[in-house]
């Protein structure tokens, strides 16, 4: 094989493991097709988070085959990691590498040996130690934000959630590494977005004694980067010092992403997370005190198995008093191997489907009071191919063309759609 495409389906650390992958594929000779049609072996790098992405990821398969069907196609990532053997019976399948065999993919492809179809290479998740991580830069076209991975796995249970199982122990990239690569992303690019499974464990596997803040603080010293980007974070591993050092930093993006998932105590207990709404507020409000217009996020689920309709409302209601900017809103999903996928007390689709109705125009609402907050402020934007994103996390529609790739102050006109228009645009109706 001289020539390969890589896939990559869900979140930025799996983009991430992506790139990694196209790294050491051309390390070995191989050659980066323009699609996946012309390319003899293509790499799916899948996702599990949910029904839908296990479905995508499938539907995949059966589309590269039709189209390509001389290819060799490598499943791997979480769906490869929890059902190999759902995977390795579609047709053109010739490998399934779990995520515990991710960095041995080179290698595997490379066997003395003649491929032959549904090949599984999974073993035990949990005894990975090994970092796969690559900044995620040009494999994305014009990009002009890479994302850079430097935490994988999670040390957490929730009751929902399969990716603790699919993606091992918490675990993260030594902090000389990421210096090193914020360094030099900082040559050729304005702002860099930190990522990981569970970011706010950075730094706290055994006889660590760095955690993020220090890690931030260290690379606002040692490197020449415009702007840092933290994704998401869990909730109390927003301390008061990575709050202040964000909320006191310019070259820190005033963003807060904290997953939430419900505002029902009683949800959350089922759920198995470590806070209750109260803990939950406490950080959201010392985020907005310390940074009045910061972006502010949260994941939330509905339809979580016996969420009631009081329950429904109790997070509703919390969600509408907090100064969220915007909501990511997901409906429950079955994972196989979950203890919640076990209840008995699941909630009906439908029902899930209208809850998941109301947050959104919740949302929507939220972002939109916020957007227009914004109207008449300075905002430091980084352009992107086309507009631009600014440091709170809001699209902005460019006055003129500019160069991608530059950190600029625009001034905001007014509000389209979805974002805001920097002052002097037309407003076409």
């Amino acid at each position: 094989m001289q020539t390969y495409h890589v896939h990559n389906f869900g979140c930025r650390a799996s983009q991430s493991d992506g790139a990694a992958l196209e790294a050491s594929l051309e390390a070995r000779g191989l050659s980066a097709a323009a699609s996946a049609q012309e390319a003899e072996l293509v790499v799916l790098n899948s996702c599990t988070v949910t029904a839908f992405a296990d479905e995508d990821v499938r539907k995949a398969v059966h589309r590269v085959h039709r189209e390509n069907p001389a290819a060799r196609i490598l499943v791997t990532g979480c769906y490869a990691q929890r059902a190999p053997e759902e995977l390795a019976v579609l047709p053109g399948v010739y490998w399934v590498v779990g995520n515990s065999h991710k960095t041995r993919i080179p290698d595997i492809i490379s066997e003395a040996e003649a491929p032959y179809h549904g090949q599984i290479r999974v073993g035990d998740i949990f005894a990975q130690q090994e970092f796969l991580a690559s900044p995620v830069e040009d494999a994305a076209g014009d990009r002009t934000r890479p994302n850079l991975k430097i935490q994988d796995g999670c040390n957490n249970r929730c009751s929902f959630c399969i990716i603790p199982f699919v993606r091992g122990r918490s675990r993260s990239a030594p902090a000389e590494q990421v210096i090193e690569q914020v360094r030099a992303l900082a040559k050729r690019y304005r702002e860099v977005v930190l990522s990981g499974i569970n970011l706010g464990r950075w730094g706290r596997e055994a006889c660590g004694a760095m955690r993020l803040a220090d890690l931030v603080r260290r690379l606002l010293e040692e490197t020449e980067i415009e702007r840092l980007r933290l994704s998401s974070v869990e909730p109390m591993d927003w301390s008061d010092d990575l709050l202040e050092l964000v909320a006191g930093s310019p070259r820190i993006a005033p963003h807060v992403h904290a997953p939430l998932q419900s505002g029902s105590d009683g949800v959350l207990r089922r759920m198995h997370r470590k806070y209750r709404p109260r803990h939950y507020e406490d950080r959201i409000r010392k985020a907005r005190a310390g940074m009045p217009d910061a972006a502010i996020g949260a994941d939330v689920m509905v339809g979580f198995p016996g969420e009631t309709e009081a329950e429904f409302e109790e997070s509703r209601a919390f969600i509408e008093s907090l100064p969220f900017t915007y909501l990511h809103v997901f409906t429950y999903s079955e994972r196989p191997g979950t203890p919640a996928a076990e209840s008995s007390d699941q909630v009906p689709m439908v029902v899930r489907k209208e809850r998941n109705r109301i947050l959104r125009e919740l949302g929507a609402r939220k972002n939109l009071e916020f957007r227009r907050r914004m109207v008449g402020r300075m905002l430091s934007v980084v352009t992107l191919s086309e507009g631009g994103l600014s440091g709170n996390f809001i699209k902005v529609e460019l006055a003129g063309r500019r160069e991608a790739n530059r950190m600029v102050e625009v001034r905001i006109g007014s509000v389209t759609g979805s974002g805001v228009r920097e002052v002097g645009v037309l407003n076409v109706l």
